[in-house]
């Protein structure tokens, strides 16, 4: 009932919708949508190709609600798990009210990519877009404006705007610009809510973090997370029990580590991190178990989420 007087008492210019983050991998979709939440819900690691399924977070603000869609870099598949990232790119984009494309500063190939990819398929979509240029502490003042005007001329985007994600510059500035573009709507989600997905999913992508992390090679892009037991107990710490998927006895090794250390390291690192998420205590259990050939296996994919 308090909700709904609140929804009621809120001005008839209130703008509400859903905004997918796209562009290629290790852009800072990621990064921005914990700037834009002041909270670090998706996961990030230097390593390309990091997120893996969308991620919902939510921004209240006095005149909107803006649905943030995190989504898998952009890439070319070349087997199951990554076609099935990109279809999870396609849905979000699909769902969303408004499309932020982003551009890194620093690389040479991105406007090639993204007129590219607006020629051929964006432009059609017929929704506003507005292009991120990320990363722009790490490139000279001068050669900025004439980077934003180049977009500009591709005649597509509703506005540039620069930032710098990693150190929140611009990002609240950000806010304010796509709060413009979202269809006038009441809010679709609770004023207080952050995200829609449960603590369960966090949790296994932080583990799945700290992997990325730690280990270099074919070792992340082979790892997959299940929580096994998530149990929540009263006056004692919460059990979690993970499994980490991999594809091979030789990565299991890897993984474990010399009398279990590596593993020990992963398990100390996520632990922490989770009880800063959850704000709470943690006991968390990590095993190993090998699936081998599990990215191309259509059947696996499913079983892990990575479907409709």
């Amino acid at each position: 009932m308090k909700e709904e007087l609140k929804i009621q008492n809120l001005a008839e210019n209130f703008h509400c919708g859903f905004v997918a983050i796209i562009g290629q991998p290790n852009v800072g979709k990621s990064t921005l949508l914990n700037g834009l939440l002041d909270f670090k819900l998706s996961i990030v690691s230097p390593k390309p190709q990091t997120t893996r399924q969308r991620v919902l977070g939510i921004v209240n603000q006095p005149n909107a609600q803006i649905i943030f869609l995190d989504t898998p870099g952009l890439i070319i598949p070349k087997y199951e798990l990554q076609s099935a990232m990109m279809k999870i790119a396609n849905r979000a984009m699909e769902a969303a009210d408004v499309l932020i494309v982003m551009a890194d500063a620093t690389s040479p190939t991105d406007f090639d990519f993204i007129r590219d990819m607006v020629t051929q398929r964006l432009a059609s979509m017929g929704l506003p877009m507005l292009l991120v240029i990320n990363k722009i502490d790490k490139v000279p003042k001068p050669e900025l404006l004439p980077m934003m005007d180049g977009y500009l001329k591709l005649d597509i985007f509703k506005e540039v705007v620069p930032i710098s994600a990693k150190k929140n510059d611009n990002v609240e500035r950000l806010k304010s610009v796509i709060a413009q573009y979202l269809p006038v709507a009441k809010p679709f989600y609770p004023l207080d809510q952050l995200t829609e997905q449960p603590e369960r999913f966090f949790v296994g992508e932080i583990i799945r973090e700290k992997v990325f992390i730690h280990f270099d090679k074919e070792i992340p892009y082979s790892t997959e997370v299940q929580i096994e037991e998530f149990k929540e107990r009263g006056g004692s710490k919460d059990f979690i029990r993970a499994l980490i998927i991999v594809e091979r006895d030789s990565q299991k090794a890897i993984l474990i580590g010399k009398k279990g250390e590596a593993l020990k390291r992963v398990g100390q690192h996520a632990r922490e991190d989770i009880e800063k998420f959850l704000g709470r205590g943690v006991f968390l259990e990590l095993l190993v178990k090998v699936k081998e050939e599990w990215r191309k296996d259509e059947s696996s994919l499913r079983n892990f989420g990575y479907s409709d």
